[in-house]
């Protein structure tokens, strides 16, 4: 089936052929993400800034039924309900290190974390014209009596550190996740700070700056003088 790519005149709709076939590489799809070009279309990221936890997103997709959380233990944990029915929806944390993981059915699982891990969550979805959705968040878990940005299937919601929609960003995103790996470092342990500024480079227009070593071992001093 054939539709409007988006970025030019003609293209594959990305549900009846190879356009979108990443993820099926992936021994755990939801985990991990190659970030190769790929020709979907799609709207374009929204264009505001990043400067605070206080700011929320919009999603009018219901997340699956829910099941109970685990925002009752102790610590408290933040809860990411993620899907897979390949080729209609497709969720996947592109990083991230999950304290607990349940399994809900054979396509729905409940990966947890605790106050202070950040992760990456990617959502994809289409239909029989093509792509629908394309969201990326990158979200530090917060603790109880902190203050939350709600995030869809993110449960109760993070310090919210990047938000980007449409696939030309979501894919630019992704590039630059591999390229703070490349360099050796975890993008889990990143400095919260660089993904604000790939926000707001992302939403200005503007190219973001690379993650330089130096800038990594000032934040690992910081976070070691946090009390």
């Amino acid at each position: 089936m054939f539709g409007l790519s988006g970025t030019a005149p003609f293209g594959p709709s990305g549900t009846g052929s190879s356009d979108y076939r990443e993820p099926k590489s992936c021994a755990k799809p939801w985990n991990c993400c190659t970030s190769g070009p790929l020709n979907f279309p799609n709207k374009e990221s929204y264009g505001f800034l990043l400067t605070t936890r206080r700011l929320c997103t919009d999603d009018s997709s219901a997340p699956p039924a829910a099941v109970p959380n685990t925002r009752s233990g102790n610590p408290p944990l933040t809860d990411v309900t993620l899907v897979w029915q390949e080729g209609v929806r497709e969720d996947w944390l592109r990083f991230g290190k999950p304290v607990a993981e349940r399994i809900v059915d054979r396509r729905t699982r409940i990966e947890s974390y605790a106050p202070g891990h950040v992760f990456a969550l990617v959502r994809w979805a289409a239909n029989d014209y093509g792509t629908v959705r394309s969201t990326l968040y990158i979200v530090c878990a917060v603790g109880r009596s902190e203050g939350y940005t709600t995030v869809p299937q993110v449960d109760p919601g993070g310090e919210l550190l990047l938000s980007v929609r449409g696939w030309p960003r979501v894919r630019r995103v992704l590039a630059l996740i591999d390229a703070v790996e490349a360099a050796g470092t975890d993008p889990c342990d990143t400095a919260p700070d660089y993904w604000r500024h790939i926000h707001n480079r992302l939403a200005a227009g503007l190219p973001p700056r690379a993650y330089a070593p130096g800038r990594h071992r000032v934040w690992l001093g910081r976070r070691k003088l946090r009390p």
